[in-house]
């Protein structure tokens, strides 16, 4: 574990949380010399991130606001700064960490895999305030519950307490992925990587029957690893500058049910499992 290096993904875009997330990631790690930051930078004249230029373990794409295509499109990018690591961490630009959060996660992952072959450890973390910290952090676990389908066919998630969370020893199964906290092998990287031409809604529905296809099992933690901020006070968002974001939004909508008719190749559907599986597994009805 001592040598384990961690591929840590994010996607940042105009966030003052961004140097504040870094540095509690760092100094809460048992194993710091181990984490590797790809982080797609999406800043304006404000921001810099000198501190961090010269440090080895930092792979920055350096991308101006106004050249942004969206989230899926940023996760794409740092993806492709992937080296082999022996594990991944995908997160947003706006998080908490406990204690040796590495530490719980990695024996957290490899106890799970003396159960299966493929674990994918993710959840809607609970929140942290940034004007309350730590005051304001909720500790107690998270899970995801499906929420509703819309007239588009979008699925969408809400947060929960997990039932019963203090008689629990160990993390329990998922249906859905999350794309702000998400912790497994590093080739997941490579298995299912995220697609550019995605925009914002679907992003998650899409990772999660796409890597339960690719044979990877979901659980949520039956504890708290992280936190993550909701609110998005004080931080603008890719839409609130793009006047045209409703356009990248409709076709990553289409693009999203295209999908699900297996589109094939590195953003389609896994051989290990299908689509009919899935929906079994979810109780989902995508069509």
């Amino acid at each position: 574990m001592e040598n384990s290096k961690i591929f840590i993904q994010i996607a940042s875009y105009r966030d003052p949380e961004l140097i504040p997330t870094i540095k509690n990631c760092i100094e809460n790690a048992k194993f710091p010399q181990n984490l590797v930051f790809a982080i797609c930078w999406q800043k304006d004249e404000k921001e810099n991130l000198d501190e961090f230029i010269n440090d080895a373990r930092f792979k920055i794409i350096s991308v101006h606001y106004t050249l942004s295509k969206g989230c899926c499109w940023a996760r794409n990018k740092l993806q492709q700064l992937y080296d082999d690591e022996e594990y991944t961490l995908q997160l947003d630009s706006h998080h908490r960490f406990v204690k040796e959060w590495d530490f719980i996660l990695i024996n957290m992952y490899n106890k799970l895999k003396e159960k299966v072959p493929k674990p994918l450890i993710t959840t809607y973390l609970p929140s942290y305030d940034p004007e309350k910290d730590p005051e304001g952090r909720v500790n107690a676990p998270w899970k995801i519950n499906f929420k509703e389908k819309t007239a588009d066919k979008q699925i969408l998630f809400i947060p929960s307490y997990i039932d019963d969370c203090a008689s629990l020893s160990e993390p329990i199964p998922a249906i859905f992925y999350s794309a702000h906290f998400a912790f497994t092998s590093g080739d997941f990287v490579k298995n299912v990587p995220h697609d550019p031409e995605l925009y914002f809604t679907g992003e998650e529905m899409s990772i999660s029957v796409r890597a339960y296809t690719h044979g990877y099992d979901m659980f949520h933690p039956h504890i708290v690893v992280l936190w993550h901020e909701y609110t998005r006070k004080n931080r603008r968002k890719q839409w609130d500058d793009d006047e045209e974001w409703w356009k990248k939004d409709l076709h990553s909508k289409n693009h999203y049910l295209y999908i699900f008719q297996d589109i094939g190749g590195k953003f389609g559907l896994g051989k290990e499992r299908t689509l009919a599986d899935y929906i079994e597994y979810s109780k989902i009805d995508l069509t």
